[in-house]
């Protein structure tokens, strides 16, 4: 009998709750950003509410690829974040259980996950956005005066051209009409303009009625053999005119077969089939293009050959060139008169024309062909990488909630939807890259994976190893190492004295501090150039031992019982050893930012100034240590009496 560890059975259902909850909430909210974009198409059109809610389904499905990685995301930034903050992962730490065997059955779960979301793209998408698109498309075509537009010509109506200049939204008036009716062809069109109108459809919904004011209607009459040749067309004034146009403005699907031929409506056979023929249509018509480039002469000159003779110009074969003087192009040009020369420049004019026509033509049609393979390889990568951004935002959000210790809707839903805003845009653009054919199609659909996968590895490779990866105080650190403030230092003379301070000794000390402060200063140039500075820059580790050395006197002549030497000690600044004294002790990085050179100016001038600024620190504790040593050799009587030195 299978049995499931308590530990593996906490954990699910820790997730599942939070996973189906922020799935839902997640699909709500996509669905209802589908909702604002076609809203248009779906108000006031009388709709049923079945066929509705039946478009709101397939809508769903459709959107699953959307609110999937973000649900997946923010169940498991909570999960942890809840586990953290509760300290049952410390617990489970202390108890031997590392972060990744607790999340070894969610790991199992998101593989399941991954594997459905594969199948789902395959099997249940193509579906669901054919029957979608079809359900749309067909709702656009109901209750069309809804649809006319402003300012632009409306054919949605056979037979029928519409313009409209103005609608009043509130009580239906059409102003300014325009309605050309071409049902009989173009040369037979009746034209009516109006200037204003309202339209409204029958109780059958099969007829548009349309009642016009204070309009002109004009009509062709002689090519419909109903006039006599002086009286070409008919003019009609009116105050008060009906039309009726024929329209069935019923609810009527589409047929599914148009859309489901589409690349939206094929699963993965079906699009690598497409992309195969396609492939091999455009290789046959490149290779036909391209053998008739290569065998096709420049204006059809190829097997003949004009030459000049005493006579005039003739036409002779190919072969018999060598015996022929070569054609003379400028000097026969220059014979002709003005008329035959410009004569001449226009047909050469109109066959160069006429051939760039032809092949921006064959252009436009490769490019078309290469185009609708782009799309299906597109529609073929995404059925792959919904499964993989499922599994690469689970190992961020996972870990970064371990990370993090936060629960609730606060501090996950924030970093939630930033990570999954950053996805889309990445993925957006990976996508109109590979669509406009800029980049490779694999390129383009999976940066975003490419992009958020180290993110996951690094996020995990932190929350394993325990690393503080939003401590403030770790940031605070580095960034005070690499360009922090100098401090001041802040001593007190000691009420009580256990290690009396034995000048000998103190001075010897001193002496030191001295010394390594001159040392470093002898073996640093002051000046170093743009390589010397990436290669050699100021030795960190001297620097250190002379900020050990500095520390050490300061707190062994700070049990003075002087308080001007207690005084004089403050002084002496507290010594920083910054990044930028030396950036990197690397060679391999030297030299790549000694080539790359513009890259480095701005840490070289940065670290030329804090140089400068150690520089003067050192020279400030040698003329400070050197007070010291005179302070010593004053007695202590001198000393309380204020004597100077």
């Amino acid at each position: 009998m299978l049995r499931i560890k308590r530990l593996y059975l906490f954990m699910l259902q820790s997730f599942l709750p939070l996973f189906l909850m922020t799935f839902f909430i997640c699909l709500f909210i996509v669905l209802m950003q589908f909702l604002w974009r076609y809203i248009d198409d779906l108000v006031g059109k009388g709709l049923d509410v079945s066929v509705i809610a039946e478009l709101f389904f397939y809508a769903a499905l459709t959107m699953v690829p959307m609110a999937l990685p973000l649900a997946i995301l923010l169940a498991s930034l909570m999960t942890f974040g809840n586990l953290g903050e509760q300290f049952e992962l410390t617990a489970m730490k202390a108890s031997g259980v590392s972060l990744i065997k607790s999340m070894r059955p969610l790991i199992v779960l998101m593989v399941l996950v991954a594997i459905g979301a594969f199948f789902f793209q395959n099997n249940v998408l193509p579906v669901a956005q054919t029957k979608m698109w079809t359900l749309l498309y067909s709702m656009r075509q109901k209750s069309p005066e809804l649809d006319i537009p402003e300012k632009e010509f409306y054919d949605q109506i056979t037979g029928f051209n519409i313009y409209v200049n103005d609608k009043d939204r509130e009580t239906g008036i059409l102003r300014q009409l325009l309605i050309y009716n071409v049902d009989k062809g173009a040369d037979n069109a009746t034209i009516i303009y109006a200037d204003s109108g309202k339209m409204s459809i029958t109780d059958d919904k099969e007829h548009l009625f349309l009642t016009l004011w204070n309009g002109e209607q004009f009509e062709n009459l002689r090519e419909q053999g109903l006039s006599s040749n002086n009286v070409p067309y008919r003019r009609e004034s009116f105050t008060d005119k009906e039309v009726m146009i024929t329209f069935d403005a019923n609810f009527t699907r589409m047929d599914e077969s148009g859309m489901r031929n589409q690349y939206v409506g094929k699963n993965i056979r079906e699009l690598q089939f497409t992309i195969d023929s396609v492939g091999a249509r455009v290789d046959s018509i490149g290779n036909e293009y391209g053998t008739a480039l290569r065998t096709t002469p420049y204006f059809g000159v190829n097997t003949q050959t004009y030459v000049n003779t005493d006579s005039g110009v003739r036409v002779i074969p190919t072969p018999a060139l060598a015996l022929e003087k070569p054609l003379d192009i400028d000097s026969l040009f220059n014979k002709a008169n003005p008329a035959l020369e410009k004569s001449l420049i226009n047909q050469a004019l109109a066959k160069a024309k006429r051939s760039q026509q032809e092949y921006e033509f064959k252009s436009m049609t490769m490019k078309d062909e290469r185009k609708l393979i782009r799309r299906h390889a597109i529609e073929l990568m995404k059925k792959y990488t919904l499964s993989m951004a499922c599994l690469v935002f689970f190992f961020i959000g996972a870990p970064l909630g371990a990370i993090i210790r936060k629960g609730g809707l606060g501090m996950p839903l924030v970093i939630s939807v930033f990570l999954f805003i950053f996805y889309y845009i990445i993925d957006n653009t990976g996508y109109k890259l590979a669509r406009d054919g800029r980049w490779a199609v694999w390129e383009g659909i999976w940066l975003s994976t490419f992009v958020l996968l180290p993110l996951g590895i690094f996020f995990t490779y932190k929350a394993v190893n325990d690393s503080a990866v939003f401590n403030r105080d770790a940031y605070v650190n580095f960034f005070r190492k690499l360009i922090g403030r100098a401090e001041t230092r802040n001593l007190q003379l000691k009420e009580m004295v256990i290690d009396e301070v034995e000048k000998p000794y103190a001075k010897k000390l001193i002496d030191e501090l001295i010394a390594g402060c001159l040392h470093f200063l002898n073996n640093n140039p002051k000046n170093q150039n743009y390589i010397s500075y990436w290669l050699r820059g100021y030795n960190r580790v001297e620097l250190h031992n002379v900020s050990a050395l500095l520390e050490k006197t300061v707190d062994y002549v700070s049990n003075s019982r002087s308080r001007i030497i207690v005084l004089k000690l403050m002084e002496l600044p507290v010594m920083r050893n910054l990044l930028l004294y030396h950036p990197t002790n690397y060679k391999i990085v030297a030299y790549a930012f000694i080539v790359l050179f513009p890259l480095g100016l701005p840490v070289y001038f940065i670290g030329r100034h804090q140089q400068q600024k150690l520089r003067d620190e050192l020279l400030h504790i040698v003329t400070t240590s050197k007070e010291l040593l005179a302070l010593l050799d004053i007695n202590d009587k001198d000393i309380e009496e204020g004597v100077s030195f």
